[in-house]
């Protein structure tokens, strides 16, 4: 996969379908790397009638990293933000958002659509906020607005999202064997198979589970984002499962209200995840959102 020099740190990425065609980026979430955005996945948007492009998040895959912050003890920093303190970060959120928009940059793309899932999806948000004349529209899946009133997870959740991913391969499968059991969707057949293939091909490709503290740490730091993302202007789908246990459905509600004119698709029997079984309603509302949208 190719990379090159964006917002000034090395960024790695992928495309799919032909680059005449609308642009879609996918941004990732949490410590998760870009081919967690399935290749079928991908192809079906482009067969869609979009240049689909895909990257790791900085700290996270093959893009740059940032060992020289260490590692933040993201409880006590937690507990320092809850008592309204200010913490200090190696990177923000705005960063993180100008990092696609600078990718885009560079590949010689104005505008795009702009597709976040989780930390992804504010990612996304922060994108259409900061950067609404590079924006042709914002899709935000599985993710809030920063309120957490009443939109937390329980804290078992929260304990097995804050969890490192070990360091050896077995040890790093079987995380996360478990992990998207507990997070993922509670109705479709749990694919067993399939999470492990993925986490093989992840942990083959880039162990590295530092940088997802630093993420974690530029989310705890933006706070609550509804006043910003009052300001969004671009059209916007945002995407929810009703059985999401880490970003309940009703931050994907929330958001909807925050918003201006957002679309809410609430996806019955979706958790924390993308399962297969859910990929034909998903890319189809992508789809229409987008050549609804496009000039």
């Amino acid at each position: 996969m190719p990379n090159l020099v964006a917002n000034g740190i090395r960024i790695e990425y992928d495309t799919f379908g032909d680059p005449t065609q609308s642009p879609l980026v996918l941004i990732q979430g949490l410590g998760v790397q870009m081919i967690y955005w399935d290749e079928s996945f991908c192809r079906q948007l482009a067969d869609g009638g979009h240049f689909v492009v895909r990257f790791d998040n900085r700290d996270i895959g093959l893009s740059q990293k940032f060992e020289n912050f260490g590692v933040p003890d993201i409880p006590a920093l937690m507990a320092a933000a809850a008592r309204g303190e200010e913490v200090d970060v190696p990177y923000t959120l705005n960063d993180m958002a100008d990092d696609a928009v600078c990718l885009m940059r560079e590949l010689g793309i104005e505008k795009a659509h702009y597709c976040g899932i989780s930390m992804g999806g504010i990612i996304a948000q922060t994108i259409a906020a900061r950067h609404a004349d590079r924006t042709l529209s914002l899709i935000s899946i599985m993710s809030g607005s920063g309120d957490l009133q009443g939109h937390s997870p329980k804290p078992e959740i929260m304990q097995a999202l804050l969890t490192p991913s070990p360091d050896t391969r077995e040890a790093y499968i079987e995380h996360n064997v478990d992990y998207w059991r507990l997070v993922g969707s509670p109705v479709f057949e749990y694919d067993e198979a399939w999470i492990r293939r993925r986490a093989r091909s992840a942990f083959d490709r880039s162990v590295y589970p530092y940088g997802k503290s630093r993420q974690m740490l530029a989310i705890i730091s933006s706070g609550n984002r509804k006043e910003r993302l009052k300001s969004i202007t671009a059209p916007t789908l945002i995407i929810h499962g009703r059985e999401d246990p880490l970003v309940p459905v009703e931050a994907g509600m929330d958001l909807a209200r925050t918003i201006p004119g957002s679309r809410l698709e609430i996806i019955e029997g979706m958790g924390h995840d993308i399962p297969e079984v859910a990929w034909p309603r998903i890319v189809q509302a992508i789809r229409e959102h987008a050549r609804n949208t496009t000039p």
